[in-house]
């Protein structure tokens, strides 16, 4: 154990040097969405069954539906299969022998959201009505460092992001659900956001946006604001699953990876981002898979929704594709990595687990 903490060490340490290139980093969360999708593409066991079908199978089967899974796969998200995987890696595909995991007990999406930016699956967090995150996040700690300071963001489609990522003491400018794109000094396109937001309906109440809003106030933000550290949590799966409409929970995650591609293509053109940014994608919970009626929920009583998955890349991170070495990560370990690679060793007052090695390149 020693041996491993000091190698460890030592490649923090190494990394940190000037030859990272990594100057941005952009991280997005798609809630509860399943790494059996990600890896299989659309389950038929759940799409012929009338109670999840939205009484249009035939709608699925056309959109998404092909006998190889590799296809299938790359009909439900194309970006993914033929950016991501193509240019850095994909973790998480279990049938493979590749194991991500929560590391904290409950397995739903205050834990799951709070042990992805704090590196600590902390057992006092088990509610996802919790108040404002006691813990320094990695966001808040990167917002802290004279050369990051003002340009760390987040958005999200749920409402208890400001309290997550504690906003208020924070400073992190938190734009969630329903609050208003560039706050008290909205540029025209982010007015237009906001009216159409609020005017918008709201199959979810009041604690939950539509995804579309949550992205293009995004978007807007990282073209005029050029963050260094932008957070993106888009919502929709994980709502449309607990409605049971495997449909639209399917459409979601298709739109997501569609804007997962329009804010690579335009890091790829920007002059402050190109080659000098990495995406990482991932997920705050699993969902039920072993009994398919259980595709609709995740808890610590619930099979399988332990079970999660990450994709990245960027100028620090080796092309392995599909990850098929036999590994077990957890999803504590995303915090430290995601500082590790903005030339950071995240510290606070509470444990953070150690960062992923896999994620960099080792050099000469």
């Amino acid at each position: 154990m020693q041996k491993l903490i000091l190698i460890t060490g030592l490649f923090v340490s190494f990394f940190a040097s000037a030859q990272r290139q990594t100057e941005n980093i952009i991280i997005i969360t798609m809630d509860g969405f399943r790494w059996q999708e990600v890896f299989k593409g659309m389950d038929s066991a759940i799409a012929d069954n009338g109670k999840y079908n939205q009484g249009d199978s035939q709608y699925i089967y056309k959109n998404y539906w092909s006998c190889d899974a590799n296809e299938r796969r790359k009909k439900l998200l194309p970006s993914l299969w033929n950016t991501v995987e193509e240019n850095g890696g994909l973790f998480g595909n279990r049938d493979l022998g590749s194991k991500v995991d929560n590391a904290n007990p409950y397995w739903f999406s205050y834990p799951g959201y709070n042990e992805i930016m704090t590196g600590y699956p902390d057992t006092a967090v088990n509610s996802n009505s919790f108040p404002a995150n006691p813990h320094v996040t990695v966001l808040e700690f990167l917002n802290n460092q004279s050369k990051l300071k003002g340009k760390v963001a987040a958005f999200g489609a749920w409402g208890a992001f400001d309290r997550i990522l504690n906003e208020e003491r924070s400073k992190i400018p938190v734009v969630s659900a329903f609050n208003p794109a560039g706050g008290n000094n909205p540029n025209p396109f982010e007015n237009l956001i906001n009216s159409m937001n609020n005017d918008s309906y709201r199959p979810f109440g009041e604690e939950e946006c539509l995804d579309v809003f949550t992205h293009y106030s995004a978007m807007e933000y990282l073209k005029t604001k050029k963050p260094r550290v932008l957070y993106i949590a888009y919502g929709e799966t994980d709502e449309w699953a607990h409605e049971g409409r495997y449909r639209s929970y399917l459409d979601a995650a298709h739109q997501v990876d569609a804007w997962l591609k329009q804010i690579w293509d335009f890091v790829q053109k920007d002059p402050q981002y190109k080659n000098k940014t990495t995406l990482f994608v991932t997920v705050d919970h699993g969902r039920g898979d072993a009994n398919k009626d259980e595709w609709t929920s995740h808890n610590n009583k619930i099979a399988d929704s332990h079970e999660i998955w990450f994709a990245v890349m960027g100028p620090d991170t080796p092309v392995r594709g599909e990850m098929s070495t036999e590994m077990q990560l957890y999803q504590k370990q995303f915090a430290q990595t995601f500082a590790n690679l903005m030339g950071y060793v995240y510290k606070s007052d509470h444990p953070i687990a150690e960062p992923i090695l896999y994620v960099f390149k080792m050099r000469k």
